[in-house]
């Protein structure tokens, strides 16, 4: 264990310095047995470890500049911190297996992970460690085949090979693609996005709550250049977090309930460099692949990476440009804290999906822009559950409706739609889903829910999350904040050059890219934008039917519940004997109901059918269809009808009118109002029906750390 105040001797490691990749070096020692590290070392300090024990003499100067710069020492004040992510995948036993995956594309980056991590797994067990059929226990390997060249399918057995080579077990995983091959504008976008759906599957149905993923230093880079060049703010240019929690697309079910499910993805690689990559799959006797499409100048990536392979070899650049991306991902965290404060405490979620600000609470005049912003782009894409960036004009809006106290008026922002809270007198304001919203993306975020099981989701994950918040605050509160009053790309690129964090020609190169890319995005943005009005057909509207036993998750936020039902007696209901279902309810002829969500013309229906005192007038005034039958059963389902919807009304009243309309309501191909879920109406006791809100991801997107 490390004294407290004292750095770890870790930080004195000399560093390794840039170039070409060098010639084949010895087989890296893994039979750490006899030296395993202390059980405090983090994960990304001992791949450190085993990155100098790997590389010969020769390679490793005694002196000179880092590379990298090292963390503060207040980093290692700490020792829990040090341990916290060994503790990540401890709780995550089943049945004495420990299961840690990850991503393997064959590249040198991922074959690097795959090797220190094995041996990681080794040293913790002590020893050479247990080995099930001649593979590491507990390490999985995955490799996704994407399926958009024709010899992906090679590539990926071949990769698949060398890792069992490695001693790893390992799977692939193939992606189908049933609209077809992505638009090359958005190939690389889609790919990643189907390549994380594919491993975040493994890891659900493994249960296991942590994936390993091999980004590194020189990933941090060309990413800080390319939002560098979109003039992404200082919480952009923070580039990827060292830990992010990564949820389902869809609700799962456990056995018992439609859970979230969620994994953590950790990048202990961040503090190498491409250069690193190669030394450890060398050192190690390991072969790599290369992919083609790295190659391409028609991507944005591959051009900023030749950018910055020129400038690699020019001085200090790339130790000042490390220097940068720390001090952004330094105030990121700092502004996520702040954030994640001030939503604890002044935000309200309502169970009929609503949030209300309270701005005495918030004081919005004396928090800065950075955060503030951050803060109101946690609240909309909770709300929209559309979790896009807040930026430009639309951020600037938010932030003087939020300051100007008491709040007046009404703004449209984000998918989302602002007043001031009934009877706040303007120190509260509503936040709700906006109509032309729900209107546009009802149906896209809306979707059936699947009753195929799953294992329950990994429960140590929250645990994890909590500690590492009180870790993250212990550092931030002893640590200077360098770009808190600074948003701006060009603000931050200044107040880096005048604290001496870069340098007067690191400042001209990184303008130089800015321009540069900023001019190839909008030229291919233009004829990529060309391309999609000649070739794109855009499709019909669809609308989204729930037939008896069925669930949906409707816009992303409400679960909706079709109970099927057995035959019932009550006096009130006739029963149809093939569909189960009362022949007074007017649902469509396949049994089925559409969902949509409310219109102004519901609640007063609603109203409507409170008032009937008769059945005559509710033939007359009712939206619902029913049969004239001549007994009392009639009798009786129209005065269940009118207690269901004054009893609607009295909870409706407490809804705000705009939160209202996302309120979900079923129908038939009429359009008649069959129930209305959420505030308990229905027309009929046999539409076993229920809506519970419950939000695809949680407020503030769940668990990030960019420390």
């Amino acid at each position: 264990r490390f004294a407290k105040g004292k750095p770890s001797p870790l930080s004195f490691f000399p560093p390794f310095n840039s170039g070409d990749a060098p010639p084949l070096l010895p087989p890296l020692p893994l039979s750490l047995s006899s030296t395993p590290p202390p059980p405090t070392m983090p994960l990304h300090l001992f791949f450190r470890l085993l990155l100098h024990c790997s590389v010969s003499p020769i390679l490793r100067p005694s002196h000179g500049p880092r590379r990298h710069p090292p963390p503060p020492p207040h980093w290692y004040a700490a020792p829990r911190r040090l341990h916290l992510l060994l503790r990540i995948q401890c709780p995550l036993t089943r049945v004495g297996k420990e299961e840690i995956p990850v991503g393997v594309s064959g590249g040198p980056d991922s074959t690097a992970l795959c090797v220190l991590t094995a041996a990681w797994k080794k040293a913790a067990e002590g020893r050479s460690g247990r080995k099930s059929e001649g593979f590491v226990e507990g390490l999985l390997g995955v490799v996704v085949d994407h399926g958009l060249r024709l010899e992906s399918a090679d590539e990926a057995q071949l990769v698949r090979d060398r890792v069992h080579g490695m001693g790893v077990m390992c799977e692939i995983a193939r992606c189908e693609w049933p609209n077809g091959r992505p638009n090359l504008g958005h190939l690389q976008e889609a790919a990643r996005e189907m390549r994380y759906q594919k491993l975040l599957d493994i890891c659900i149905k493994q249960q296991i709550g942590v994936l390993l993923i091999a980004h590194h230093s020189d990933d941090q880079a060309e990413l800080f250049v390319l939002r560098l060049s979109r003039n992404s703010r200082v919480l952009g240019l923070a580039g990827t977090a060292f830990v992010s929690q990564l949820f389902a697309p869809n609700l799962k079910y456990d056995g018992h309930n439609f859970c979230r499910y969620g994994i953590l993805l950790v990048r202990p690689m961040l503090d190498f460099s491409k250069d690193d990559m190669y030394k450890i799959c060398q050192g190690s006797n390991h072969l790599w692949v290369e992919d083609p499409t790295n190659n391409s100048m028609q991507y944005a990536r591959n051009r900023i990476r030749a950018s910055l392979r020129c400038l690699s070899t020019e001085g200090t650049f790339q130790s000042e440009l490390q220097k940068l991306i720390y001090a952004c991902r330094l105030t990121r965290a700092c502004v996520d804290n702040a954030c994640s404060m001030a939503v604890k405490q002044s935000i309200t979620i309502t169970e009929y999906g609503y949030a209300v600000i309270d701005l005495e609470k918030l004081d919005a005049q004396n928090v800065d822009d950075l955060s503030l912003s951050q803060y109101l782009a946690c609240v909309l894409q909770f709300v929209s559950q559309r979790h896009r960036p807040i930026r430009g004009r639309s951020a600037r809006l938010f932030m003087d409706y939020i300051r100007n106290t008491p709040c007046k008026g009404a703004l449209t922002v984000a998918g989302c739609y602002l007043c001031a809270f009934p009877k706040s007198k303007g120190t509260k304001v509503l936040v709700c889903s906006s109509v032309d919203s729900m209107e546009s993306f009802s149906v896209e975020m809306s979707y059936k829910c699947s009753y195929e099981e799953q294992p329950s989701p990994v429960p140590e994950i929250d645990q994890i999350a909590r500690e590492a918040r009180v870790h993250s605050n212990d550092f931030l509160q002893c640590s200077s904040i360098p770009f808190v009053n600074y948003s701006s790309s060009t603000d931050v690129l200044n107040r880096a050059k005048d604290h001496n964090i870069i340098g007067d020609f690191v400042l001209e190169k990184l303008l130089y890219l800015q321009t540069e890319e900023h001019q190839n995005f909008f030229a291919t943005k233009h004829k990529n934008e060309e391309q999609y009005l000649e070739k794109t057909n855009f499709p019909d509207v669809k609308v989204l039917f729930l037939w008896p036993g069925e669930t949906c998750h409707f816009m992303s936020k409400f679960l909706i519940t079709w109970n099927a039902l057995e035959v019932v007696s009550n006096g009130i209901c006739s029963q149809d004997s093939k569909n189960l279902l009362c022949q007074h309810c007017a649902v469509n002829q396949d049994g089925s109901l559409a969902v949509r969500h409310m219109f102004d013309t519901d609640w007063l229906f609603l109203a409507e059918v409170s008032k009937i005192r008769s059945m005559e007038e509710n033939q007359n005034v009712s939206k619902v269809s029913i049969n004239k039958l001549e007994d009392d059963g009639l009798m009786k389902h129209s005065r269940y009808l009118q207690l269901s919807a004054m009893k609607a009304l009295e909870v409706l009243k407490s809804i705000p009118a705009s939160a209202r309309r996302t309120l979900p309501v079923l129908t038939n191909s009429q359009g008649d109002v069959l129930s209305i879920p959420s505030i308990g109406f229905q027309c009929c006791p046999s539409l076993s029906i229920k809506a519970l809100f419950h939000p695809r991801v949680p407020l503030g997107g769940g668990y990030t750390s960019y420390l």
